[in-house]
């Protein structure tokens, strides 16, 4: 299998597919920080998305005409959160959330009271020209915390605190 990339081409090629099938979806992880901040500053391995759960069927068509119809092994995959590939080079990671009565958005299991603003979701950044709706900067900074940071965290987070004025998180230097 060949190594995994989706370049700006491909990225805004799936978003306009997803918009001609008029899912919802926002675009999160590497991808939105690079739209925040209006270029390509790397590699992408894949194209991170948010949508709502009522939309995965819409999601699962468009995709499938791109051949984006694998549900990648992991063993973090979960029902809200998987990738799809193409068993070549093109991924997609799916983030599933619910509306909840409030407006906010749940993710992850129905057990767990996770839920984040949709507020989170209303960023507007560029892939190659095109507009894109995405996290905001915030909440993208927000979830490259938690975990261990990854060479590409320690490269986006501060990229995107420097160019939006955020605080730098502990564990990461500029």
């Amino acid at each position: 299998m060949d190594r995994y990339i989706m370049s700006a081409p491909d990225a805004v090629r799936l978003v306009d597919s997803l918009d001609a099938a008029e899912v919802e979806f926002a675009v999160s992880g590497g991808w939105a920080v690079d739209a925040l901040l209006g270029e390509q500053t790397r590699e992408h391995a894949d194209l991170d998305l948010f949508l709502p759960a009522e939309d995965l069927a819409k999601l699962v068509t468009a995709l499938g005409h791109h051949g984006i119809d694998r549900i990648e092994p992991r063993p973090d995959t979960r029902p809200w959160n998987f990738v799809l590939h193409d068993g070549r080079r093109l991924r997609v990671d799916l983030h599933l959330y619910e509306p909840l009565p409030d407006g906010a958005l749940h993710y992850g299991p129905a057990t767990e009271n996770f839920s984040f603003p949709a507020e989170a979701l209303t960023g507007v950044g560029t892939i190659a020209g095109r507009q894109v709706r995405c996290e905001t900067p915030a909440w993208s900074v927000r979830w490259h915390t938690g975990y261990p940071p990854r060479p590409t965290d320690h490269h986006d987070v501060p990229l995107l605190c420097q160019r939006f004025n955020l605080a730098l998180p502990p564990g990461f230097h500029a």
